[in-house]
């Protein structure tokens, strides 16, 4: 019989207000921190990325009141109007973690602190494009598709490394660690070896990267598995429902 670990992400009751915000990212944050102390590992080296995607301007000013300063967003021009909505709260940064068009690289140049789904050259080749034209500078992960599911975007593991090497040319993205989407399943430990294969492939870089490039972050785990990722090393872990509550459409992240 196996245990479930990967069910779809459990919402959290509607937040309202600044004080049910607060509430639901003190509730993340202390499984985070029960979770790295069973694995001996310190809750400051974690962080949380609350997925804000579909969710409006005016309950994300809630949730950037209870905290939420670093947002997770799926699609680019989301990421752009949002930006700008939001762009009188000083400090307030955007990551993007699903798929990129590359005639979308504009937004992600413009708007983006950072970019964690970075899986092929063509990419690379447009936001460096884009990030010249602003004068910024890009954090950046390799997204890996350790679970070998055709569905879903990201390097086949054994292609990062001829890929990773090709990036030093691109100079105004700066690769901090890898990111992945673990296996829907109810298998626990089928989820945890694509956590497992991460970890290794980071720590393989951290041997075999590009003079100058250190890869050390490990974005996995959302909130139906983000424990089992954090006891397999997770940096990272992206959670949305269970901050900000069930949204009107389904999503993946």
């Amino acid at each position: 019989m196996t245990q479930s670990v990967h069910t779809p992400e459990p919402a959290a009751a509607p937040a309202n207000s600044v004080e049910d915000f607060e509430h639901n990212l003190a509730s993340i944050r202390k499984r985070i921190e029960v979770a790295a102390r069973k694995a001996g590992r310190d809750p400051a080296s974690i962080r949380l990325l609350p997925v804000s995607k579909t969710v409006p301007e005016d309950r994300l000013r809630l949730a950037i009141a209870a905290g939420a300063t670093f947002l997770g967003e799926n699609k680019v021009q989301e990421v752009a109007r949002k930006a700008e909505s939001l762009a009188d709260i000083p400090g307030l940064k955007f990551s993007v973690i699903g798929h990129l068009q590359t005639n979308k690289a504009k937004y992600v140049a413009k708007f983006a602190d950072e970019f964690q789904a970075l899986d092929n050259l063509r990419q690379a080749e447009a936001l460096q494009r884009r990030l010249e034209d602003e004068d910024r500078q890009l954090d950046v992960f390799v997204q890996v598709n350790t679970s070998n599911e055709e569905s879903k975007f990201g390097l086949d593991p054994a292609d990062v490394q001829e890929f990773v090497n090709q990036l030093p040319q691109f100079d105004r993205l700066h690769v901090k660690g890898l990111m992945t989407l673990a296996l829907f399943s109810e298998d626990k430990e089928a989820v945890r070896a694509c956590f497992v294969r991460l970890r290794e492939i980071r720590d393989m870089l951290r041997e075999t990267a590009p003079e100058g490039m250190e890869i050390e972050e490990l974005s996995m785990g959302m909130s139906g598995d983000f424990e089992l990722a954090i006891e397999e090393g997770a940096t990272v872990v992206r959670v949305g429902q269970g901050i900000f509550g069930a949204r009107a459409l389904p999503a993946s992240s």
